[in-house]
This record gives structure tokens, sequence and C-alpha cells, in this order.
């Protein structure tokens, strides 16, 4: 067993099944001998798609020291084709340049946490088992427990509001505060739910918000997936292709921002605020409307019910900065 009780990367692990596989692959139009980026390795489901379709490179970016070590199988049977990144995916371009490689053909992200990580108790991701409250992706720096037991009511009520979207973040945060210290995954969910008085046969568990609060505030989610997007931006070849996959409203709509102002598609200027004629020309266009899952898949994997995949094309312009001009 690895560090924290995760699966031995030669035995036997939890089932994943990668979201939107088919469509991931297709939107890519992968051709043999390209160079593509995996910003999110998980258990490889993609790698090992790109890897079966001829790349002649694939990066794995994952900051999780244990899709790592899991990865190594894969890394070592591919003769030398896989290299493996313990890194976050935002840092892909000061990362490929280390390893001398300066553009890529093809970039990968799935948002979210792992099936690898909900499915182990241990890591506390999940309150479908109960474990210690930990979350961390990277299994360093502040843990959910860290945060539920340090925070102020205020700080807590702020991130369950901005980050699940919860409606009764005050007064969930008022009974976290109360029920101090909280050191497990049941813990906490059973907080949240008598907070709100929910009761077995609700159709949504309650907690989920919450836990998908914490891991986000706690792993950086959203600022990491803009600054992935960004550093796709300036590693895409011309032709390109960035294939994005998201499994809530936050991340789906940073995205579909991104890649629609990005295209040149944002809505135009008004007499208020006129159109800038120093903004930065088009560096996507879009390949495709987005994907949802089919029936089949939810039916198979009912993780993908909340999917969405975006894929769009790199452009010949040069990356844009923080301003919306060419850098």
């Amino acid at each position: 067993m690895s560090p924290a009780g995760a699966p031995n990367p030669t035995g036997p692990i939890a089932p994943h099944v990668p979201v939107l596989l088919d469509e991931v692959v297709a939107g890519l139009a992968v051709v043999p001998g390209e160079i593509h980026v995996d910003g999110t390795f998980g258990a490889g489901g993609y790698t090992k798609a790109l890897l079966q379709k001829g790349a002649a490179r694939v990066f794995a970016f994952d900051r999780d020291p244990d899709a790592i070590q899991y990865g190594e199988v894969l890394a070592a049977s591919s003769g030398g084709r896989l290299t493996l990144v313990p890194d976050r995916f935002s840092r892909m371009r000061q990362a490929l340049a280390d390893r001398g490689v300066d553009s890529v053909d093809g970039v990968t992200l799935d948002i979210g946490v792992s099936s690898m990580q909900l499915d182990q108790p241990e890591r506390g991701f999940s309150f479908q088992g109960d474990g210690p409250l930990d979350m961390r992706m990277s299994q360093d720096g502040e843990s959910a427990a860290d945060f539920v037991n340090n925070a102020s009511e205020e700080d807590i009520a702020d991130v369950l509001w901005r980050y699940g979207e919860e409606p009764k973040s005050r007064r969930i945060a008022r009974a976290i505060v109360a029920g101090r210290p909280i050191e497990r995954t049941g813990q906490l969910a059973d907080i949240v739910r008598r907070s709100l008085g929910w009761h077995a046969g609700m159709k949504k568990d309650p907690a989920t918000r919450s836990f998908q609060a914490i891991r986000i505030h706690l792993n950086e989610e959203l600022a990491e997936l803009e600054g992935g997007l960004a550093a796709a931006e300036q590693v895409l070849k011309p032709g390109g292709r960035l294939a994005v996959v998201t499994f809530h409203s936050l991340e789906d709509r940073l995205v579909k921002r991104f890649l629609t102002e990005r295209s040149g598609r944002m809505p135009g200027g008004s007499r208020h605020l006129p159109e800038r004629r120093d903004a930065a020309a088009p560096s996507f266009e879009a390949v495709a409307k987005p994907v949802r899952a089919g029936d089949d898949e939810v039916k198979a994997n009912p993780r993908a019910r909340s999917a969405t995949l975006r894929v769009a094309r790199r452009t010949g312009a040069k990356a844009w900065n923080e301003e919306g001009i060419a850098a």
C-alpha cells in the first residue's frame, strides 16, 4: 500500500471509467506522432487512449502522488512515450519547457476529483464511506478538518456559498462551528444534514454541496482551472486542440467564458463601453457544440450524468495576457 492507504499500483484499485472517452479522443483528432498533454492523469484512462491512437509522446500531469505512483506501470510499458509529471497542470508550460518541449498538439483536462480519490474513504473526499476529513489532492497543506475546525463562521459560510452555491450557507456554517471538533467525513455530513432538516428518502443528500465547496476551496480548483486554460493556450501549436471535461456549473461557466472570450465571440462594445481597438486576435475557434454523456454512458457510469465536454482548436494568433491583449 502507498501512503494514506492508497492502492498499490500493481494491485487492484477501485473501478475507474473515463467520462466521455470516445468523444474526447474524437475531439482531439489524434494523429500518430503527435505530442499530447493529459493534465489530469488520474487512473490514466485518457492517456491510454492517446497512446493507443499513436501519440508519440504523452506528458501526464497529476498533483496526487498516488496517481503518479499508480501510473508508473503504464509509463514503464510505454517504451518512453509516457512521461509522468508530478505537478499541477497550471504549470504545464514551465514543466514542459524543463523537459525540452515548447509546444504540443493537444491538451486534455478532466476537471474535479477523480473516481480513485472518491472511492477511497481514507482520502476524505466523500461522505459515502466514513473516513478522516482530508480532501487534499496533493496530500499536503491545509486539510478539510483544519478548515472546518479553525476558520471563522463567516469564512465557512462564504466558501459554502461561493463554491457550493449553497443557499443556506450561513445556517450550515453556524452548525459547523457549534459542532467542533470535527474529524470525520461522517461527522460533517451529519452536521450539515441535521442543520437542514434532512431525512432518509430525500432525493439529494444536502451534504453534497458543502463537501464540493470545501474541496474546491482547499485545492484552489477554480484558480487552477483558470491557470490551466491559460497554460494550454500558451503551449498549443496552431491547429492544436483543447478538450475540457467539467462536472458542475462553476467549472463549465469558467471554461465557456474563456473559450467565448478567446474566440472573439464576447458581446461587442456599446456607447457606454466602446469596442477595444487593442484587443487580441482570437486564439481559439470552436470545433463543435458542447457534448453531454448519452443515456447508455450514464447508465453504465452515473458520474457521467453532469459531465460537459468542450473542444476548441488553437489558431495562429498569439496567446492573450490578463488584459486581453496579445502577449
